[in-house]
């Protein structure tokens, strides 16, 4: 199975339990709309179109089990509140919402289902679009400047493009393929000579311990580094792009993603470098005029104070880094503003990030 969610032949909903990796894959079953809201929570799933698949689903399990208006409401405002910042976690209830609130209580939870299964095959759609999108705008690239081998260095063979990523947009953020990722994917599978430098995006090192396992996974050359060695590499021309994805995007272009993507940005604009932001229409909020507006999670202080690994011989560990009585401080995103932003990858198209370009890509080929 090669989606990050899917119902298995007792139509389970199934999902794999993303904190143990990359030393362990295992499943998690989610029954229940407490199992959802768990995995949600818990960040079991992340990624912004997983979060908002995972919680059409939590809605269809409720009104399975209860399917009054009392049930649907508790559980949509339930769900919403599992992680804040993400938007197709409400987009993607209110999308289940509406395709009950009319039906009657026996037909509720058939009609739920099959709109959470309609979201997930939408996002696949979606994702292999962008792909298809983001593999011809970065491919432009790969010919440009001095030969470089895949750490960057100048050398005699072909060219490589050489991508950097913050944090984890790949198919474990999604149902499948990804959104900054899904691009890569693409150029690697038609034999274009691709390697990405892997952020390793401190606290959680959703970089170090799930992009690279990802990318390890499909065979695609990567690096691993520290959070604050990019700025460096692009002032060396090591790097060619910057492609991350999103959680939300603001009506003016503004970008609501994985703490430390703003500085990513700043440094790709001082140094020339182009830096697009993969994202899925449904990730737009038109809602909120600008950065400011989207709500920033507070996570854990943990997060921060501990590191979770495994030993060389397999054991898993948490070990204390911050001395104990140090206060800290876990905000979970950063706001990239649009003026850093090259273009907005979508599944529509390419677009600016500004007022004009976030209104088109709404309104451009819209069903």
């Amino acid at each position: 199975m090669s989606r990050t969610l899917w119902t298995d032949d007792a139509g389970i909903v199934r999902t794999i339990d993303q904190t143990v990796l990359p030393f362990e894959r295992r499943e998690l079953t989610l029954r229940t709309l407490d199992d959802c809201i768990r995995a949600i929570r818990d960040m079991q799933v992340r990624g912004a179109p997983l979060i908002g698949a995972v919680g059409a689903w939590g809605l269809a399990l409720a009104l399975a089990a209860d399917a009054s208006d009392a049930s649907l409401r508790r559980a949509f405002e339930r769900l919403a509140a599992a992680r804040p910042t993400a938007v197709n976690l409400r987009w993607a209830l209110e999308r289940v919402r509406a395709r009950v609130a009319d039906a009657g209580p026996a037909r509720r939870a058939a009609l739920a289902r099959a709109e959470a299964g309609r979201i997930c095959d939408e996002d696949v759609a979606c994702n292999v679009r962008i792909g298809e999108l983001g593999a011809g705008l970065l491919h432009e690239l790969a010919g440009r400047g001095a030969q470089r081998t895949g750490t960057g260095r100048a050398g005699s063979g072909p060219a490589v493009l050489n991508l950097l990523t913050h944090c984890n947009a790949g198919r474990i953020a999604t149902v499948d393929h990804g959104t900054a990722l899904a691009p890569v994917y693409r150029l690697h599978a038609t034999g274009v000579p691709v390697h990405v430098w892997v952020d390793e995006t401190r606290p959680r090192n959703q970089g170090a311990a799930l992009t690279a396992w990802e990318l390890a996974e499909r065979g695609v050359a990567h690096t691993v580094i520290a959070d604050n060695a990019g700025g460096l590499l692009m002032m060396q021309g090591r790097v060619d792009a910057v492609i991350v994805g999103c959680d939300r995007v603001a009506a003016n272009g503004d970008v609501a993603n994985k703490v430390g993507t703003y500085l990513k940005a700043l440094a790709a604009r001082d140094n020339g470098v182009p830096f697009y932001v993969a994202c899925p229409v449904s990730t737009i909020d038109a809602g909120a005029p600008d950065g400011g507006s989207i709500p920033i999670e507070e996570r854990a202080a943990r997060e921060l104070t501990h590191l979770s690994g495994a030993l060389d011989d397999g054991s898993r560990v948490s070990v204390r880094i911050v001395p104990e009585g140090s206060a800290v401080a876990n905000p979970a995103f950063d706001i990239t503003p649009a003026r850093l932003v090259t273009a907005l990858l979508t599944e529509r198209g390419v677009f600016e990030a500004s007022v004009a370009g976030v209104r088109a890509a709404l309104t451009e080929g819209a069903p």
